[in-house]
């Protein structure tokens, strides 16, 4: 039998938390030097992906999914609470969870620790005059998973689909705080009505992990 000691958790919380600052602070210059550009996320992503392979600092175990019979479908824990700017949060979304299209508001990179989660990709077909209404078209998917990335500018839109049995557990790079994300646009795919995102679709809940 193993035994976990209190020295051994605050070891791992210590090197979780120098890990996460030294990915923020690889970001930060990544953006300060390409600005928000394909070429900066892409570099931003193959980061995330690095930071993915160090499993031990984030186990399943310390960051579970929530529990299958609790109504919830997914648990977002932020990474460095706090802090303004770069929101770096770790998702665990369960089997059968889905959204609607949307965009961030923001630039987005995305890496995953566990599990597959299909993204669909889209494109608008109106000309956008209209603040209430767009029409949008399927443009590409794919599918997020150990190794795979995908990474959004602030007006792209996507909409994510989780299936299998298992949860996910992806990280979520963002350029802001998803709670301060007001412009934040979802697509109602059936009716073609714009709402905002964070204010109808959005699980407000965030767990502080610092």
């Amino acid at each position: 039998m193993s035994t976990t000691t209190n020295e051994a958790v605050t070891d791992v919380a210590a090197q979780r938390k120098a890990a996460v600052q030294a990915l923020l602070a690889d970001a930060r210059t990544i953006i300060d030097e390409k600005g928000v550009t394909r070429e900066a996320l892409a570099a931003i992503s193959a980061r995330l992906l690095e930071l993915a392979t160090h499993r031990a600092l984030f186990d399943s175990a310390d960051f579970p999914p929530p529990q299958r019979d609790s109504g919830d479908t997914s648990t977002r824990y932020r990474l460095n609470p706090g802090e303004d700017g770069f929101a770096l949060y770790l998702n665990s979304l369960l089997p059968g969870k889905t959204t609607i299209p949307h965009n961030h508001d923001t630039w987005a990179a995305i890496a995953a620790i566990d599990g597959a989660e299909l993204n669909r990709i889209y494109r608008r077909t109106d000309d956008g005059r209209d603040p209430e209404r767009a029409k949008i078209e399927l443009a590409q998917e794919v599918v997020v998973r150990p190794g795979v990335p995908i990474a959004f500018l602030p007006d792209d839109i996507h909409s994510i689909h989780v299936g299998g049995a298992e949860p996910t557990l992806h990280f979520h790079l963002y350029g802001r705080p998803l709670e301060t994300l007001t412009g934040r646009l979802g697509f109602e795919t059936d009716t073609g009505l714009i709402v905002r995102y964070n204010a109808t679709h959005m699980q407000r809940a965030t767990q502080a992990v610092g």
